[in-house]
């Protein structure tokens, strides 16, 4: 034997020596558990090379699952087996040393423990459903451990010799309830009364019942579903969707049930009958990050959005890593890249791919309308819709009984039409003349003007279109005047052919309200595509030659013999030309009391049947009593149409009749179209859904929140990410990934426990945080000893509460709040508060300039701020707030010079300090009553003798500061819009304006305690 060859074992033997003292004390500790201690072993340092991923396992070893591993593992026998071999050979140790991925030596002596021990395995834990372990029966701690959720915890915490923390003070805990329920901090009223009297149940049961608490739940869920105003790609161009931010806001307020919420967000456009609320909620659908650039490719980006629905549906209501499929099997969970496409072919028939063809929208469009959109009538619109449709219902009726009686008025009407036959009436319209007087949107240059050489027909000029081949120029949608088809009635349109460059044709087309573009009339020859049929049929007439050139021609076409009904709507016509130089001047309407159909069915003495349907049609469209309903009633609809035409847009899901096919990508190369087509379906480790067609979008939903489905695994991962809102961590840390890569959960019997409470409840959301916020757990102080700060620095255990700073909208709130300035209105469009000049100026495609709100507005909460993926608003980001391009389960907290000088310098800040010292100085008592106040007020706890030294002291600097630079003091007080209170004086003011800003830069002031 060689002698590196003794010392090579020598040293091997002292390594297992190590290792097997380490292995005693594991022993001494606990059980070693497969779940718990040795599956997150083996998925960070072994599944890369020895995983699910069959296409990069080497040696063909999955020691994921027990009957392969069992190659390599003697159970009972660690020397043996050829892992423990592998693992501790100094030579060649396994994870390869090049991989940098080496086990500890505690994480070695675990892998002994458990081959020793049988080397038992078990699912992972997130894919089986929840159980119900028995309840710890602990004794000793009977006052604090009197709810479920107690006694789990207490066993926890002897099993780890950590003792709970006292109990927080009143305040303290109202503070907390108040900013972890509504955002917001109490008011000083309701924080004295609950001093006084502290009744936690009463002030939960407020403080979820505040419009507020929608709010502050809205904020959690926005970062989920990544919730923006902009597309995010490309020119990061707006879009329309705080509708759905509403929706949500108002589902947590109204306590809709989580099940219910889940399916109207996944597919509420595929219920029987879905409300305004439900198709609104699909807006989910449509909430991922869109390109709008012009050369993009359409296959591309279709996998693009494919595989960012798969990673937010089960990243946010699976809490699994499916995107991590797109290119092979995942190398740590047993999803494949079958089930990360069949998961994202439930989403093919999401029909969004207008911007895809037209990423402009077409010329001169709404750039921020984005097919397929919905209006979304609000609650004050709809109460006024609902009186609306109450008169057109009574008009209606009243109509009918005016049509009833024509007969025994018809006589007296046929006289006078007989003595006006000779001379008929006709009253005209004007549309455009040097102007277009219809309003509405406009497609194409119209501008107005005239040469020397043509004269206008009307007016003082007209409109010329110049063209090689085909053009066309529109006025549509009109909003102050509609073409009502009576009978006698015809469109006119002036226009001069240059007999040097003529057009070879010309083509008047209509455009009918709630239709289409379908009635058109062509003169000379048939070059224009628009509509052309081999035949002319009632909606598409060739009227022959081309009108005379070089003088002024009128078109003209009679309405009601041209496939239009009697009271039809027109609202757009359009002006075609094929080549040449056109003048279009003045075009309206006019109708004639005598129209040639009547005239000659009143001429004859015997008139056909035809021609009597002719005289009563006639008769009732010109009928005094019928006109007069007809009018009110065209009032009510005009009306009901402008008011539906204020209310907002908002994109939703539209499913399409024929969803996109779906294949897999091998290696996620949008370009290989080898892989097969797949149907929608869940990963099949889960099982197989029963439909008798293609699932859809409904059938995944259900599944996610069925009982004998997903349910019940669903449940957990919201229920974790709750816990983790109410203490600051998961009962499961890693809220974002409940698979193999990510940790496992510390309370995993509590956590069970909760999960399956939640589903019985009727997943009662409420009733899931009331619970755990009544908990002795949440109501236990943030400070711990340092022995129990050491032995558990996260907090992972919960033998105390959690201190963490606020998130950024809700320091944004705290502010205004302090300061009177909050706005509390819910709901409603984004705003847009100050922010640094200049900060867009590289947003381009097209060039923006920031536009900030000067009115009410920019007060009001930060879950209404303006969101810009590519640029967040600077305060928000300075806190760490999400872009929102991906889905956020838990926003990083940084503590940065940065965030101290938004504090300070903010615009936003400044003037909250502003009106907070306004406030302050505005109530009574001398500088220490006037401290405790402001101290309070933000704190919810009276300052100590020596801050409140500190804090005179900072007073008494700042008034001798501003009273040797008065001018300073002048310019501080003039950030801001808000109006301030000219009787206090100048200096005082400003003084105290500062030590309002230090109070709100207060570390306190921003934590949760």
């Amino acid at each position: 034997m060689k002698a590196d060859d003794t010392m090579s074992k020598a040293t091997r033997l002292i390594a297992v020596c190590w290792l097997l003292t380490v292995s005693c004390v594991i022993s001494a500790q606990q059980s070693v558990d497969f779940v718990r201690d040795v599956r997150p072993i083996l998925s960070q340092h072994c599944f890369a090379c020895h995983g699910p991923d069959e296409q990069a396992r080497e040696a063909d070893l999955d020691l994921s699952v027990r009957e392969t591993a069992l190659a390599v593992i003697a159970p009972g026998d660690f020397r043996e087996s050829q892992l423990w071999q592998r693992i501790v050979d100094m030579e060649d140790p396994m994870p390869p040393r090049q991989a940098h991925n080496a086990l500890s030596d505690q994480q070695v002596a675990v892998i002994r423990e458990w081959i020793d021990a049988g080397a038992s395995y078990a699912p992972h834990w997130a894919f089986v459903d929840p159980v119900l372990a028995n309840f710890p029966i602990l004794t000793g701690r009977d006052d604090w451990a009197q709810d479920v959720i107690d006694q789990f915890l207490l066993g926890q915490h002897r099993v780890n010799g950590l003792t709970q923390a006292d109990d927080a003070d009143a305040a303290t805990l109202l503070r907390r309830l108040s900013y972890d329920l509504t955002g917001l901090p109490p008011e000083l009223e309701a924080l004295d009364a609950f001093i006084a009297l502290p009744d936690a149940s009463d002030a939960v049961d407020r403080l979820l019942a505040s419009p507020h608490f929608g709010e502050r739940m809205a904020m959690m869920w926005l970062d989920l579903v990544r919730y923006a105003d902009t597309v995010g790609y490309h020119g990061d161009q707006g879009h329309r969707v705080w509708p759905y931010r509403d929706y949500v806001i108002a589902a947590f307020n109204r306590n809709l049930s989580f099940d219910q919420f889940t399916i109207e967000q996944l597919a509420g456009d595929l219920l029987s009958q879905p409300t305004q609320d439900q198709l609104v909620a699909t807006t989910y659908n449509r909430l991922l990050q869109t390109s709008h650039e012009g050369g993009l490719q359409l296959g591309e980006y279709r996998e693009i959005y494919l595989a960012d629905r798969v990673r937010n549906v089960s990243s946010v209501w699976m809490g699994a890593t499916v995107g991590c499929a797109q290119c092979h099997d995942h190398k740590f969970d047993p999803y494949t890249s079958r089930d990360f496409y069949s998961l994202g072919a439930f989403f093919a028939d999401v029909d969004d791919e207008e911007h895809l063809r037209n990423p402009y929208g077409g010329l001169n469009s709404d750039p921020t309308r984005r097919v397929p959109e919905m209006r979304v009538v609000l609650p004050e619109a709809n109460q006024r819709r609902a009186q609306i449709d109450s008169a057109i219902t009574k008009a209606e009726a009243e109509l009918v009984d005016a049509i009833a009686g024509l007969p025994m008025r018809r006589a007296a009407w046929l006289n006078d039409r007989r003595v006006g036959l000779a001379n008929p009436q006709v009253t005209e319209q004007t549309w455009i003349d040097d102007e277009v007087k219809t309003g509405g949107s406009l497609s194409g240059n119209w501008t107005f003007g005239r040469n020397e050489a043509v004269t206008p027909h009307s007016g003082e000029a007209y409109r010329t279109q110049l063209s090689q081949a085909l053009v066309q120029h529109y006025s549509v949608d009109t909003t102050r005047q509609k073409i009502h088809v009576q009978p006698g009635h015809s469109f006119f349109a002036w226009v001069y052919l240059e007999p040097e460059n003529s057009t070879r044709a010309l083509m008047l087309q209509f455009h009918q309200a709630g239709g289409g573009w379908e009635q058109r009339a062509v003169w000379g020859s048939d070059e224009i595509s628009y509509g052309r049929k081999a035949q002319s049929w009632n909606g598409y007439q060739r009227l022959g030659d081309l009108p005379r050139k070089g003088v002024w021609v009128s078109l003209e076409v009679e309405l009601d013999q041209f496939g239009f009904e009697l009271g039809d709507v027109i609202d757009g016509v359009a002006f075609t030309q094929f080549g040449g130089t056109v003048h279009w001047d003045r075009s309206g309407h006019r109708v004639s009391s005598m129209p040639r159909a009547l005239a000659k069915a009143l001429s004859v003495a015997s008139p056909s049947a035809a021609e009597l349907q002719t005289i009563a049609a006639f008769h009732r469209a010109t009928d005094e009593d019928v006109q007069a309903v007809e009018r009110r009633l065209s009032g009510l609809r005009l009306e009901r149409e402008q008011l539906l035409a204020k209310q907002p847009m908002t994109m939703y899901t539209r499913a399409l009749a024929s969803p996109r096919e779906v294949r897999v990508r091998p290696r996620g190369n949008w370009l290989d179209n080898s892989g097969e087509v797949v149907s929608p379906a869940i990963p099949s480790f889960f099982g197989t859904l029963e439909t008798d067609d293609r699932a859809t979008r409904l059938d995944l939903a259900r599944w996610l929140v069925d009982r004998d489905g997903h349910g019940l695994r669903t449940s957990r991962v919201f229920v974790n990410r709750i816990w983790a809102m109410l203490f600051g961590v998961g009962l499961c840390p890693s809220t974002e990934d409940f698979g193999g890569q990510g940790r496992p959960p510390n309370h995993p019997e509590l956590l069970d426990y909760l999960a399956l409470h939640f589903v019985d409840s009727g997943w009662d959301v409420k009733a899931l945080i009331k619970k755990i916020v009544l908990s002795h757990a949440y109501r236990m102080s943030s400070s711990g000893s340092p022995k129990a700060l050491a032995a558990d620095p996260f907090n992972e255990w919960f033998a105390r509460q959690s201190r963490h700073r606020w998130p950024a909208e809700m320091i944004r709130d705290t502010a205004l709040s302090l300061a009177g300035l909050l706005v509390t209105e819910v709901g409603g469009p984004s705003v847009k508060p100050e922010q640094p000049r200049g900060y867009f100026r590289h947003l381009n495609f097209p060039m923006r300039k920031y536009r900030a709100d000067d009115d009410g507005r920019q007060w009001r909460r930060g879950v209404y701020v303006h969101w810009q993926r590519q640029f967040l608003h600077p305060m928000l980001r300075a806190f760490d707030a999400p872009t929102r391009e991906e889905c956020v389960t838990a926003r990083p907290v940084s503590n940065t010079p940065t965030a101290a000088l938004t504090l300070l310098n903010d615009p936003v800040f400044v003037e909250a300090s502003r009106m907070f010292a306004q406030h302050i100085l505005g109530s009574a008592g001398d500088d220490e009553d006037r401290l405790v106040l402001a101290f309070r007020r933000a704190t919810a706890r009276t300052p100590r003798a020596d801050e409140l030294a500190v804090l005179t002291t900072f007073l008494h600097g700042a008034r001798d500061h501003f009273q040797q630079n008065p001018t300073a003091a002048k310019q501080l007080l003039q950030v801001g819009s808000a109006r301030r209170d000219d009787r206090i004086n100048v200096v005082e003011h400003a003084a105290w304006t500062e030590l309002a800003r230090t109070i709100l830069n207060l570390h306190e002031t921003i934590t949760r305690g």
